[in-house]
């Protein structure tokens, strides 16, 4: 998918060139413009015929410019020239939006009127726009150590300086700008040009890093850490630090804390291990506690490959202890599905599970469109568009999520916001394949916990262990159809949340779980009511010793 993006912002970059280029047929339907001493602009002026034409061409090249840059894969230390090429893009786009009142030079009646805003914004924009794609030549070129490169930066910054002084001679301004503009659409083709030829290069590279993202996921995790040391007598163990950044391929982040039975802990969307530091910091004191970031999340490199429930169970197999010794799961949300599963493809592996406000795997047919764009998602999320939607929305989303600040600033990384759209894409394909494992495999005898936010009354209330009526394995803990749009949204959120209780009471029913609710909690139980889980985990001590085989 990497190579498609090279390929995709090179046409961006082509179709901006072309596009701005649209004068050179304007030197013919315009000829009140004059070809000598008239500024390109002026045919995109109010009072000239195919003025909408010119005007709709220059902003669609602006924004194919804009669409380039945040397509390109994010390369270190590139990032002020892109910044200046993005820039630019946004000025022409700018420009477009607000024409020249009139043929400022071709027309000399109108230097004799007033002008309006939108004359000002058009000439401050064509200004900084030519500053902006110079600054962009400058830096790129300065990275690449290209000449071609650097050919064109000076013969378009040649152009710019005759353009200048043709304006102050007063003769020769169209001449000039015309060069200008065919040297700066030039350097668009180079840049894409010169995209694809990067990617051709690297290609061999990036297949290499992605069967080492592959060995690393399956074999030994290297040691290091965020902190460079252990956290409370365990080891912290960091991505490969021989893994390409760019590419995002490389081993995920894990936590270890403590020591004792094993209790491992696989967070909710969008989570990070730093979230479960509560947790993780009681049952230290008794347990080995391992914390983890799926791929993308936290500190974990990006996958090459789009999320799936075999992919994550597969993961919580090699992170589980080895046998002799069984694990207790903690699960929050969808990652409570691949805990249920996991524990039904390797019966004798897990010792207990606790699954913290579990998502309800509603009956919905798999969606193919949502498969397809999750399988570009994770090549996205090393682009310079996913690095802006990151910074700037990032630190916002996780405050509201979660009503604290990003302490490691994870949330600020482009893989982030990508791989959670990634992981919602994909909750269709992992319902489905959840209820295939409810039909082909049955749930182990290890007690269940099913940690409950909800809406009861009946505060701290501990239902179960559930017995009674027996579910179907094809049904399972599925809620029912979805809330009529015609229900006032105060109404339809209540619905909602009453629709989860039972969804959640269904689910401890369906897997003979002990069922706690806690009505005043919301979503983020491991945030407000860590003792909560901690006391699901240590109530009726769960791990020890016992073979261990897959199911």
């Amino acid at each position: 998918m990497e190579r498609r993006l090279y390929v995709l912002a090179a046409c961006a970059f082509i179709v901006a060139a072309v596009l701005g280029s649209a004068w050179i047929t304007g030197q013919f339907t315009t000829p009140a413009v004059d070809r000598i001493d008239g500024y390109v602009s002026e045919l995109a002026a109010r009072d000239q015929p195919w003025t909408r034409l010119f005007r709709v061409s220059d902003a669609l090249s602006g924004l194919a410019c804009l669409f380039g840059v945040a397509l390109v894969p994010r390369v270190a230390r590139e990032w002020p020239g892109w910044l200046a090429l993005a820039a630019y893009g946004l000025l022409t786009f700018v420009a477009g939006l607000f024409p020249l009142d009139c043929a400022a030079l071709s027309d000399p009646a109108c230097a004799q009127r007033a002008m309006s805003p939108g004359h000002l914004i058009h000439t401050l924009a064509g200004a900084l726009g030519t500053l902006a794609v110079l600054a962009a030549m400058v830096l790129l070129s300065s990275r690449w150590r290209s000449w071609v490169s650097w050919l064109f930066t000076w013969l378009t910054l040649a152009a710019t300086l005759l353009t200048a002084g043709a304006l102050a001679d007063g003769h020769g301004v169209g001449l000039a700008h015309r060069a200008q503009l065919t040297m700066i659409a030039v350097w668009l083709v180079y840049l894409a040009v010169h995209l694809l030829i990067a990617d051709g290069v690297t290609a061999g590279l990036a297949t290499g890093l992605t069967a080492g993202f592959v060995a690393g996921h399956t074999a030994g995790l290297a040691v290091g850490g965020p902190t460079g040391g252990p956290v409370g007598g365990g080891a912290v163990v960091g991505a490969d630090p021989g893994g390409d950044a760019a590419a995002g391929h490389g081993r995920p982040h894990v936590v270890e804390q403590g020591a004792g039975p094993a209790v491992l802990i696989t967070a909710g969307p969008a989570g990070a291990w730093f979230h479960w530091d509560a947790v993780a910091g009681e049952l230290a004191r008794s347990h080995r506690v391992i914390r983890f970031d799926r791929p993308g999340l936290g500190l974990s490199p990006c996958s090459p490959a789009a999320p799936s429930l075999y992919a994550e169970v597969a993961r919580l197999a090699a992170l589980a202890p080895a046998h002799p010794e069984r694990v207790t799961l903690i699960a929050h949300g969808v990652s409570c599905w691949h805990a249920e599963a996991f524990a039904r493809t390797h019966p004798l592996c897990a010792a207990k599970l606790v699954l913290v406000d579990p998502a309800c795997a509603v009956t919905r047919r798999r969606c193919a469109l949502a498969a397809n764009a999750g399988r570009w998602l994770p090549a996205l999320a090393g682009t310079w568009g996913a690095t802006v939607l990151a910074r700037l929305a990032g630190p916002a989303a996780h405050r509201l999520l979660t009503g604290g600040p990003d302490p490691r600033g994870v949330y600020r990384m482009g893989k982030v916001p990508l791989t959670v759209a990634g992981e919602w894409l994909a909750r269709r394909d992992m319902a489905a394949d959840l209820r295939r494992i409810r039909a082909e495999k049955p749930f182990p005898d290890v007690p269940v916990t099913v940690i409950s936010a909800g809406t009861s009354t009946k505060t701290g209330q501990e239902d179960g262990p559930q017995g009674g009526v027996a579910i179907s394995p094809e049904i399972g803990p599925e809620i029912g159809p979805a809330i009529s749009p015609q229900i006032s949204p105060q109404i339809g959120a209540e619905i909602s949340t009453a629709a989860e209780d039972d969804c959640h009471e269904r689910l401890a029913r369906y897997l003979r779980a002990k069922l706690v609710r806690l009505p005043g909690t919301g979503r983020q139980i491991h945030l407000e009511n860590p003792a909560s889980i901690v006391d699901a985990v240590l109530g009726g001590q769960g791990g020890g010793l016992a073979p261990c085989r897959n199911g």
